[in-house]
């Protein structure tokens, strides 16, 4: 499967099989890719926290709130992502130009993180609904809590969504001189 096929076949799963486990060698996989992700000054400013078992579902219950996010009772994995530091030249950039590189780096690191997980025939969905004072207490976490991640299989017949997507015009502004 090429790049752009797994792109349109990538979609939130919010239908999990809670009987079957994620293979070590599959997380492993993720993880790994996360980690290769671009990140600015090669800072990688995040910290994965892996959740299983009776801790998944601990965390699993900060996510769901005003209506949302119930599926996640039936994940067999949680991956919380949480801040990590700048290195010395990325943290005088981000000063310097008012960037917020970490912000960017988590979102790139999600990407590739969910990325490799459907290449693994694995299902995800990135939370941005949680209760991070609960989720630090519950992992004895001392960094802010910046995205959850479901990590899964889909449960079997879990169609895949048709995406809702704007067009290439409405995103796309061609310059040419």
């Amino acid at each position: 499967m090429d790049f752009l096929e797994m792109a349109k076949l990538r979609q939130s799963c919010r239908s999990y099989d809670a009987e079957r486990p994620v293979e070590r060698e599959k997380l492993m996989a993720v993880l790994e890719a996360a980690r290769l992700a671009p990140s600015a000054c090669n800072a990688q400013p995040y910290i994965f926290t892996v959740c299983t078992g009776e801790t998944a579902r601990e965390v699993a219950k900060t996510t769901v709130g005003l209506g949302m996010n119930k599926f996640t009772s039936e994940v067999p994995v949680i991956i919380v992502v949480s801040e990590g530091d700048y290195n010395k030249t990325a943290a005088v950039g981000s000063r310097a130009l008012d960037n917020d590189y970490r912000s960017m780096d988590i979102g790139l690191t999600a990407a590739y993180l969910t990325a490799e997980a459907s290449t693994q025939g694995l299902g995800t969905c990135i939370i941005g609904y949680f209760d991070d004072k609960k989720i630090r207490r519950l992992i004895d976490l001392d960094r802010k809590t910046r995205l959850v991640i479901t990590l899964g299989y889909p449960k079997d017949g879990d169609p895949i969504r048709k995406k809702a997507r704007k067009s290439i015009e409405t995103l796309v502004r061609e310059i040419n001189d």
